[in-house]
């Protein structure tokens, strides 16, 4: 058996809260505190240390495609960052064999000031190519991101998609043996996701290498082989790509943000309050009981209400916020009980609910609890689609008199 391109062995990787050097201040004073704090074990938590990842493991074998997928928050850029180069685990090993092709973050190491094209050779001669070998692939990266109007335009002009659509196509075309894709795809447009997902399928019957994060799990499920869900506070499971997915959606998987703690949340049929225990028909009415205990302080706080179907298709978002309801002041400790009565009217298909604290002037991250509750719509007359529209229908046919 060939040796695997990606090895992740026994990872842990944890971050202390609240330090940012965002000036030469702030380091020099960290830098002089430094001596004089108490040192910890790297299996230890220091005063405002948490783990971000806590004894993952993993191996992806060439040709394969690993998809990585949890809530936010459970270490999943963490992952990519560690196997780049870019972080160094505190404890355990991770290496990769061969060319990376890495797309993390939007224009990350992208100089602003330069222009796209510029841009190209700078990303090339970090990856070791030679300037006749990014020359001769010049063409292939610029027709690929479709920006060819804006590839002498600095980058710092650029939009999110188009800083998206130039580092996917760089990634994509320096011939890497992996290819380490994180959720920034999200920004392109469908069509240019379509395409990006069309290439990697390409790498993949290649033999190439993939590990791949995303929400999507309509492109989890037909790019990758296996999966690897993150969960907080929970051990990471691992497997073919459809069981880990099938958990995701599931009340099993307990994926929660460790903001908060989970009292309750579940389905129960709004005409006569009992548990879910099979399938629905649709437009069953349905309620989503949810029970959660701030664990810090979540100050100006509105909820958000999903419904996405198991192929990552997202059917319905809503808040009730903007329709009045005042913003929520949660103090540490204090318990959220909400209760959403909502009309199940889409055709047959699993459906995961998705629950969301969230800061409306973003000073803090959203809280999303998620794969704790999901129902499933039963197979109707209806062809195809994902909504029921309960369609009446006038059918006439009106024939012309003939002529004497």
């Amino acid at each position: 058996m060939s040796q695997p391109a990606v090895v992740f062995n026994h990872v842990w990787k944890k971050f202390r809260r609240g330090e940012r050097h965002d000036n030469l201040r702030d380091a020099i004073t960290s830098f002089v505190k430094r001596p004089f704090q108490r040192r910890t074990e790297p299996d230890e938590l220091a005063d405002q240390e948490f783990w971000a990842l806590k004894d993952v493991s993993f191996e992806v074998q060439p040709g394969e495609a690993l998809g990585i997928i949890g809530p936010n928050g459970a270490g999943k850029s963490t992952t990519l960052k560690l196997l780049t180069k870019i972080l160094r685990p505190t404890m355990g090993s991770c290496s990769i064999r061969g060319r990376v092709g890495a797309l993390i973050e939007v224009a990350a190491g992208f100089h602003p000031e330069l222009t796209g094209r510029e841009n190209i050779f700078l990303q090339g001669a970090i990856l070791g190519m030679t300037r006749k070998e990014v020359t001769d692939k010049l063409d292939q990266i610029v027709e690929f991101s479709e920006i060819h109007d804006f590839i002498d335009t600095p980058v710092k002009r650029y939009s999110s998609g188009m800083n998206a659509r130039l580092g996917f196509s760089i990634a994509a075309h320096i011939d890497p043996a992996v290819l380490v894709i994180d959720e920034v795809l999200a920004v392109g447009d469908h069509l240019f996701q379509q395409k990006c997902l069309t290439k990697l399928e390409d790498f993949k019957r290649s033999g190439a290498t993939i590990v791949f994060v995303s929400h999507n799990m309509q492109a989890i499920m037909s790019l990758c082989d296996r999966a690897l869900l993150l969960r907080p506070r929970n051990e990471p499971v691992i497997g073919a790509v459809e069981v880990v997915a099938a958990l995701y959606a599931s009340p099993e998987s307990r994926a929660t943000d460790p903001r908060v703690s989970v009292g309750r949340f579940d389905l129960t049929s709004a005409v006569d309050g009992t548990r879910l225990s099979g399938a629905v028909e649709p437009g069953a009415m349905l309620t989503a009981n949810v029970e959660l205990e701030a664990n810090v302080d979540l100050p100006r706080c509105s909820v958000l209400f999903e419904v996405i179907r198991t192929d990552g298709l997202r059917m319905f978002t809503h808040t009730p916020m903007v329709e009045g309801e005042p913003l929520l002041n949660l103090a540490k400790g204090d318990i959220l009980e909400t209760q959403i009565t909502f009309r199940a009217n889409v055709l047959r298909g699993t459906y995961r609910i998705i629950f969301h604290l969230g800061d409306m002037q973003h000073f803090y991250q959203h809280i999303e609890v998620t794969g704790l509750a999901s129902f499933v719509v039963h197979e109707t007359t209806r062809i195809a689609g994902c909504a029921e529209l309960q369609p009446s229908y006038r059918i006439h046919v009106k024939r012309p008199q003939l002529a004497l």
